[in-house]
């Protein structure tokens, strides 16, 4: 034990002293106007690619515990196909679909057409890191939702069958604030691994946090402090996540339990 303290010591006195950190650097690019931008860019897109996520997640995990057997095929071929393919390629393909179709056609069925739009009017570069980062996460979150409601006891659907649920009720009313309570957990670290992962779409220059100290980088050549700078603000943004989920976690610990304490 004291022997790891003294390496941590050493180490942090190490960091604080060596010139080549550029500390006065760092410090002057921290809040930087372009930095704080691709922070809330950052923030902005890991938000709406977890809540694409979590819609469609939710939705294939019911297909995949459904007993349709199309329904639960089409469930697990999604599941595969994102999961099982890079994020980086997929934000890539996206950013590159007009190379597979220029246009986009506006269709009603039977031959009946509203008209045709470019590819890359509609596939903007922002576009394709939503669509990028939202549909690879409803892959996993998927799996989440769906061990959370295989892991709800079948006795409870039996219960909400007798008193005359409808399907729709049940979940609502009954399997969902059970099955949210187990997946919560693995729901805050999907969010926090999401958040990480919007680094990746700086390869179609969208102005994120890691793009955003790569440009300044660029032109100043202080490549290692820029890269603290996000270094930090990457490590502020998971702590103050982190937090959030522990406190979100207490609090539905508490409303389960009083509800339990009730009935």
């Amino acid at each position: 034990m004291a022997l790891a303290l003294y390496l941590l010591g050493a180490f942090l006195f190490d960091v604080a002293n060596n010139r080549n950190f550029q500390w006065g650097v760092v410090a002057r690019y921290l809040i930087d106007t372009s930095i704080m931008v691709g922070l809330l860019r950052t923030i902005g897109l890991t938000i709406v690619a977890v809540s694409v996520g979590l819609l469609l997640g939710v939705v294939i995990a019911l297909l995949n515990i459904s007993r349709n057997p199309v329904l639960g095929a089409i469930g697990r071929l999604y599941v595969w196909f994102f999961r099982g393919t890079p994020l980086l390629v997929q934000l890539i393909f996206w950013f590159n679909l007009s190379a597979l179709y220029p246009r986009l056609w506006l269709s009603l069925g039977f031959g009946a057409s509203l008209g045709s739009v470019d590819t890359n009017t509609v596939i903007t570069p922002f576009v394709a890191a939503l669509l990028g980062l939202g549909l690879h996460a409803a892959g996993y979150i998927a799996e989440i939702v769906r061990g959370g409601i295989l892991g709800i006891s079948k006795t409870q659907r039996e219960a909400a069958s007798a008193l005359g649920m409808s399907p729709f009720t049940q979940f609502r009313k009954v399997i969902w604030p059970q099955a949210f309570r187990i997946i919560l957990p693995a729901l805050g670290n999907r969010f926090i691994a999401e958040l990480k992962d919007t680094s990746l779409v700086s390869v179609i220059a969208i102005p994120d946090l890691l793009y955003s100290a790569q440009l300044i980088y660029s032109q100043n050549y202080q490549t290692m402090p820029l890269l603290l700078v996000a270094t930090i603000w990457y490590l502020i943004a998971v702590t103050v996540l982190t937090f959030i989920q522990k406190q979100l976690e207490r609090r539905v610990q508490l409303a389960g339990a009083e509800r339990q304490a009730k009935t």
